[in-house]
């Protein structure tokens, strides 16, 4: 009889200790795991797509092709004249600074309220009259292959600049740019009529790296005369006095010279010829004009290449940005929105 007790006081405690445990995490084991999964999986995933992002304004932009007015999310047509303006293969904080200058942009139009150089409706073309825009289909199509890489990467650009516009004296800025330099960006009023104090000539020793730095275009004499509506003395040759410098720019671009019998501007000889740059040199060979430019652009802003340049040598993108903005701060676009907003809301109201 004792035995018989002891041997079922010893099966109660192995029940005790080893079943009832096993069986507890049998039946509530694989619950409490599901569990804890799906908590985290109940977290909010961060934000990757622009398109997401809230308090958003929508910009209006003309798609030329389409003939059609299209309304965008802004930080994804920021992000769509990124992809068209920039290289996806620039560093890192220079696609910063064309995301933050395609911002402050089209903030600036839109704060202004000015769109007389727009099809009704739009605040923006997608085309070099302002700011050039693909949309991700057209990307896809340019890109092939290499579609997803240079998209996360110009979506980084974009998304960590975020709600920043580049501002001067609390205003966003005319956030100029243009692809490669001659070695100096232009004093805005040495190009353009306007003087403007945060458009100011630096030094871009950066651009020599660039592919557009130096280029000839070689242009038959007579179409050369007919271009520019003047007459040379003949015959014409290489080294004679048929041009002449006679000023040149802060940013060492031809402010003034004298070609056969007339005086032109830097910016009327590189309109009237189609030139990349207006620094350029002169001369004939074979009753052939031999145009030597060097930059790409209108030289006012910020150089994309130069910005590359000074990201490649560590420079951040706010650096960069106060380099070829003199004098600006970067503040939150939300202020304009709010505006923009309330307005649309007053609008809404009265109709």
């Amino acid at each position: 009889m004792l035995k018989r007790l002891v041997a079922t006081g010893v099966l109660l405690i192995i029940a005790i200790v080893v079943i009832i445990p096993a069986a507890l995490v049998f039946f509530f084991g694989n619950h409490a795991e599901t569990a804890v999964n799906q908590d985290k999986e109940s977290e909010p995933a961060a934000v990757t797509d622009p398109a997401q992002i809230e308090n958003q304004i929508t910009v209006n932009v003309y798609r030329s092709q389409e003939n059609k007015v299209e309304k965008i999310p802004l930080e994804a047509y920021v992000e769509g004249v990124v992809a068209a303006e920039m290289p996806a293969e620039f560093e890192i904080e220079a696609l910063k600074a064309q995301a933050m200058a395609a911002r402050t942009y089209i903030i600036r139009r839109i704060a202004e309220k000015d769109f007389s150089d727009t099809p009704q409706g739009a605040h923006v073309t997608d085309t070099v009259k302002h700011q050039v825009y693909m949309d991700d289909h057209q990307r896809r199509n340019k890109w092939g292959p290499d579609y997803d890489w240079k998209m996360a990467k110009i979506r980084e650009a974009v998304l960590e600049t975020r709600g920043q516009v580049i501002t001067y004296q609390g205003k966003p800025i005319n956030a100029t740019f243009f692809s490669t330099s001659n070695g100096y960006t232009e004093n805005s009023e040495e190009y353009w009529s306007q003087q403007i104090p945060y458009l100011r000539s630096v030094k871009v020793p950066w651009d020599q790296n660039s592919p557009l730095y130096e280029k000839t275009t070689v242009i038959p004499v007579k179409q050369f005369t007919d271009k520019l509506g003047v007459n040379l003395s003949v015959p014409v040759a290489s080294g004679s006095s048929w041009s002449q410098v006679l000023d040149r720019t802060t940013g060492n671009r031809i402010a003034r010279i004298k070609v056969g019998d007339r005086v032109f501007s830097g910016r009327e000889i590189r309109e009237k010829l189609e030139l990349p740059s207006s620094h350029f040199d002169l001369r004939i060979e074979n009753d052939m004009v031999l145009v030597t430019t060097r930059g790409y652009g209108h030289g006012v802003g910020m150089s994309q290449w130069g910005a590359h340049g000074m990201a490649r040598d560590g420079k951040t993108v706010d650096e960069i940005i106060k380099y070829f903005y003199q004098g600006v701060e970067i503040e939150d676009y939300h202020q304009w929105v709010r505006e923009v907003n309330t307005e649309n809301s007053q609008l809404q109201a009265k109709k």
